[in-house]
């Protein structure tokens, strides 16, 4: 009796078992579908996968942006995080029928490629380089940006930018587009730009917002320049930061939508949708629409209107 009891034990130890093994697959799949970080080893990574349809199943497109670089993307009182990429990125969501969250990665990381599946998308005001194409996808150009240059308001040495900057302190972002075209390495849809300053003293931040405080702190104190976006330069002339914008614009800016050519699922379907949705923006006015809410009235979404306000 007391030997069949124990088989008995045995038995039902054995299926309490095996049901819990299988409670864990099935748990690991649902964790997949509610867009949660560990929930993407239900589907996502695995060889064959298509990244839209991933996407669409989670429900979820994870977008990465700088909250520290207005009128693009900052954060609001709320903590809510806002600005024109921002609602470009909510709407290209809508129009895939999913919701959206976003994360902070530094920008360095967005442009070298090789996201492991951590976001999916950057609506971050990308400039689209040669060196950025051979490891990210880029939408057609969604909006231009006139790169231009500051000074603390009490300098009266630099006059103009294509002469007074030479030898000078000048502050960009660490890996975008003005430190290229200070290192003279600077490509853009095909085109080569030369720097006009000889011998610059090169000081990269993590993002704009950080060198243009640093400027802030007096003419000469850390810096003597910053280049940046010239609607970053101007937001921040409206907030009473003690800088003027000197010159004309360096350069012009044209701005994609990024996606990772090294995404663990396929992203080419991914691809595709995006640069579709990018071009029925343009066509039916959202991008007018937006940018002429976050840049004072201008429609950055057309190179004229984006030259004209630099």
């Amino acid at each position: 009796m007391r030997r069949m009891r124990m088989l008995v034990l045995v038995s039902m130890l054995l299926l309490v078992f095996a049901a819990a093994c299988g409670g864990g697959e099935t748990t690991a799949g649902g964790g997949g579908d509610s867009g949660g970080g560990g929930g993407d080893s239900g589907t996502a990574g695995k060889e064959g996968n298509d990244l839209l349809a991933v996407i669409k199943e989670k429900g979820v497109l994870t977008a990465s942006t700088d909250p520290a670089y207005p009128p693009q993307s900052s954060r609001a009182p709320s903590g809510e995080i806002e600005g024109f990429d921002i609602d470009v990125t909510k709407e290209i969501a809508k129009r895939l029928g999913v919701d959206v969250e976003f994360v902070t990665p530094s920008f360095n990381a967005i442009t070298s490629g090789s996201w492991s599946g951590r976001w999916d998308i950057s609506v971050g005001s990308v400039t689209i380089t040669p060196e950025r194409q051979k490891v990210l996808y880029f939408s057609p150009v969604y909006y231009y940006t006139p790169a231009s240059v500051a000074v603390h308001q009490e300098n009266t040495d630099v006059q103009d930018e294509k002469t007074d900057l030479d030898g000078k302190k000048i502050g960009v972002c660490a890996a975008c587009s003005y430190e290229l075209y200070l290192e003279n390495k600077l490509v853009i849809l095909g085109k080569k730009y030369q720097s006009a300053v000889s011998d610059p003293q090169v000081e990269p931040y993590d993002t704009d917002s950080t060198a243009i405080q640093d400027l802030a702190l007096g003419d000469g104190v850390r810096l003597d320049a910053v280049i940046s976006a010239l609607p970053t330069l101007q937001l921040a002339i409206e907030e009473d930061t003690p800088i003027k914008v000197i010159g004309e614009a360096l350069f012009l800016e044209p701005l994609g939508v990024a996606m990772d050519k090294k995404s663990p699922e396929d992203p080419k379907a991914f691809v595709k949708e995006v640069n579709s949705i990018i071009k029925e923006m343009h066509a039916d006015g959202t991008l007018s629409e937006l940018s002429k809410k976050w840049y004072d009235g201008n429609d950055l979404s057309q190179k004229k209107s984006a030259i004209a306000s630099g």
